[in-house]
């Protein structure tokens, strides 16, 4: 553990990352939460393939963050659009194993959660990829998540859920690049709040006995996944507090 933790802080220091920003929201601000992939099958231990396998407490934090802000956006009637991990069984998405299959507890929002599926200003969208943006897209073309922005006329994008460094980031990198290319106007900014992040866990010990696995240490890739979306763009913050 001394090792890790000491290679944990040198890699700190040569990738160092700001997380002491905050963010200040007020009713000008127009701001959008984007909650990704907070469900059952990768946040509530036991629940699945892909779940955690003993309670893990930045999972929980990050739930525990993710629903508090939910809360402040529809308790101010501001957008939210939550994406919900949801594969059909026989499309499997190399390189994961089979998880959060639709009509199952794993594919369905963290109890913590389920009731934004009856909140007016809230748009779920059911994703079958890593990729959010990708996730959105529908068959004519159009795309759900770019109809959000537009419609509600959004700025800012304020971007909590898991994991850090897959489908947070995937989903903040392509975003970024379509401002970039002028797909989302109105939007300016992406901003990724770390508390409302996290990843999974899988140690080295436990990866090496697992055919096919990668190790994947959590505080690490939690690093990692928020020094690679802050180099591609987007701003993260630590701190978010709402004007009265």
């Amino acid at each position: 553990m001394a090792n890790y933790e000491t290679i944990l802080d040198h890699l700190k220091k040569e990738i160092p990352l700001d997380e002491k920003e905050s963010l200040v929201l007020n009713r000008d601000s127009s701001v959008g939460l984007v909650i990704v992939d907070v469900v059952n099958g990768f946040c509530t231990v036991g629940s699945g393939n892909m779940a955690p396998t003993q309670p893990n407490e930045q999972i929980s934090k990050m739930v525990e963050e993710s629903a508090k802000l939910a809360r402040d956006f529809c308790d101010r009637n501001w957008p939210v659009f939550a994406f919900i991990d949801s594969h059909h069984p026989d499309i499997p998405e190399v390189p994961y194993p089979p998880h959060c299959i639709i009509g199952t507890e794993e594919s369905k929002l963290v109890p913590a959660l389920q009731w934004l599926e009856s909140e007016d200003c809230v748009t779920l969208r059911r994703k079958d990829c890593v990729n959010g943006f990708v996730g959105s897209m529908e068959k004519d073309g159009s795309n759900v998540f770019v109809d959000w922005v537009k419609e509600t006329q959004i700025k800012v994008i304020l971007v909590v859920g898991i994991c850090t460094d897959i489908c947070v980031f995937d989903f903040v990198a392509a975003a970024l690049s379509a401002r970039n290319h002028g797909v989302l106007s109105p939007l300016e900014d992406v901003v990724v709040y770390s508390r409302g992040c996290a990843t999974f866990d899988l140690p080295l010990h436990v990866a090496k006995d697992i055919k096919g696995a990668q190790a994947h240490p959590q505080d690490l890739m939690h690093h990692v996944g928020l020094y690679m979306a802050k180099g591609r763009g987007a701003k993260v913050v630590s701190e978010i507090s709402f004007e009265t």
